[in-house]
């Protein structure tokens, strides 16, 4: 058997596909809840009902998506380039540790101190990610390898600093860095809510994105070298130097994740401070397309799934591991649809 591509694909395969993808992953998560020992429905309801059915239900999802905004649409810059940054996680952590820096070494006055933060990690995530790009672009070595190795180095470092030059001198237990002084802290986006700025800057940034990637130039060029690096450099784009310029991007944003999550929710630095928002971030950037709009939209759908499998598992006892199996079977389902929506199996 083999694939065949379809020149003009219908709406119905455009559209079907993915949907039965949607339905294939809920049936799996079904039997997944039965397999638990729970009602499929009763599973799937309290899902829903945790992530959205009150409004602090909601607000907890909105803050679980704010990283994941930030690490969707680094991964979905740096893809849409192909440039395969698995590093997401290394970058948020960089960006972290730049933001506990700036914001209390540095006695800037408060109106200064937050853009400092921000600029500071992004430029920390930039860096990291630089590197592997200058070892691919200048002597061919795979990204993949190197990104991923480096979130492995970056954790250790991290550790190495919260137990040593960062660690908290009045902490007790859990080595944590010092807490940022309420001036370097993100506000509220409303009186008594939790939800903070950080959304706020990742809706604003996935909209940049967008317009850099539809209305420049450098967009373009960065769709261009995606789709054919060789045609591109005989077109005479400068491809070495988009993908030096989107690897700067990418790990600028990644690196928001967190100057987003110490500034805005945490308050300090710890070495787990991210459940894995860089890896999750690949899962949300495929399921949006690569699309920088699409990944708010994939972003809070994972993260609902997420906060609403952990409240899920308070109340009916099955375990919130369901939600890590239910985005993996939704990121395999919607590939093969997404493939067999161009494509049609010949036999021969």
């Amino acid at each position: 058997m083999r694939l065949e591509a379809i020149e003009a694909p219908g709406l119905a395969r455009r559209l079907g596909l993915p949907a039965a993808a949607l339905a294939a992953t809920v049936l799996v998560a079904a039997g997944l809840a039965a397999i638990a020992g729970g009602n499929p429905l009763d599973v799937l309801g309290q899902i829903v009902q945790g992530a959205a059915g009150s409004k602090f239900a909601r607000l907890e999802t909105l803050n679980r998506a704010t990283p994941l905004i930030f690490t969707g649409l680094a991964v979905a810059v740096a893809f849409r380039a192909r440039l395969w940054n698995i590093g997401a996680e290394a970058q948020l952590y960089l960006g972290a540790v730049a933001t506990v820096v700036i914001g209390t070494q540095s006695g800037l006055p408060g109106p200064l101190v937050i853009p400092a933060m921000a600029a500071a990690a992004v430029v920390a995530g930039g860096l990291m990610l630089l590197g592997p790009t200058l070892l691919k672009t200048r002597l061919g070595v795979d990204e993949v390898v190197t990104t991923l190795l480096l979130n492995f180095v970056v954790l250790l470092l991290v550790g190495y600093l919260l137990e040593g030059p960062m660690k908290d001198p009045m902490g007790m237990g859990w080595p944590k860095s010092p807490s940022l002084p309420a001036e370097a802290r993100l506000p509220r986006m409303a009186e008594g809510l939790r939800l903070h700025w950080g959304f706020g800057l990742a809706l604003i940034c996935a909209a940049g994105v967008w317009l850099l990637q539809a209305r420049t130039t450098l967009g373009f060029e960065m769709r261009a070298v995606g789709a054919n690096a060789r045609a591109a450099r005989f077109a005479g784009m400068p491809v070495n130097a988009v993908l030096v310029k989107t690897a700067l991007i990418s790990g600028g944003l990644a690196a928001l994740a967190g100057f987003s999550e110490v500034a805005g929710m945490k308050g300090n630095l710890t070495a787990d401070i991210s459940p894995g928002y860089g890896y999750t971030g690949i899962v949300v950037a495929m399921l949006a397309l690569l699309n920088p709009l699409g990944v708010v939209v994939s972003a809070l759908f994972v993260a609902g799934i997420f906060v609403g499998a952990d409240s899920m598992s308070r109340q009916a006892g099955v375990p919130s591991y369901i939600a890590d199996i239910l985005l993996a079977s939704a990121l395999l389902f919607m590939v093969a649809a997404l493939k067999l929506s161009r494509f049609r199996i010949v036999r021969g």
